[in-house]
């Protein structure tokens, strides 16, 4: 078990975990995630992490077809800019490893942006904290577990 379904077992909420077997040599964790599960890649997403100008960090969840808006980023959480967090700072922050991040159960609450596509979606998947490993959950229930608005921060 990891953090992030420990969360969601704790919560009672609806989800189902998927394994696939992760390669370490993957140029993409999410689309790699995407591709042996068998998904479209705008229903997996991906967890990063920004940190803003005034020295916070922000959870951004995007679907890994496409690429996260930084400037769209900025403007849903109310700063200037946001830059691309560091790898070191994410792990200690959350407590998982690159390419395992969940946006659930991590070791302090940080702000959380899911981009809108989401909605779109009965579920989506996002990574249950390791590589290989994927919780599909509805839009909705990963809102209410990390308190995350929604906003349009994704690209093509």
């Amino acid at each position: 078990m990891t953090p992030a379904i420990d969360l969601a077992k704790k919560k009672k909420i609806s989800f189902q975990v998927h394994h696939y077997d992760h390669d370490p040599s993957a140029q993409s964790y999410g689309e790699e995630a995407a591709e042996k599960m068998g998904l479209p890649a705008n229903r997996v997403f991906k967890t990063l992490v920004v940190a803003s100008d005034k020295n916070s960090l922000c959870v951004c969840i995007v679907p890994v077809s496409g690429m996260l808006d930084l400037k769209a980023v900025a403007k849903a959480i109310k700063v200037k800019k946001v830059a691309m967090a560091d790898a070191g700072k994410v792990q200690s922050i959350t407590g998982y490893v690159l390419g395992g991040v969940s946006p659930l159960g991590q070791k302090k609450q940080l702000a959380t942006v899911i981009d809108d596509t989401a909605q779109a979606f009965d579920t989506i998947f996002v990574s249950a904290g390791k590589r290989g490993l994927e919780i599909e959950l509805s839009p909705s229930d990963l809102q209410a577990l990390t308190r995350a608005q929604f906003a349009p921060i994704g690209k093509d």
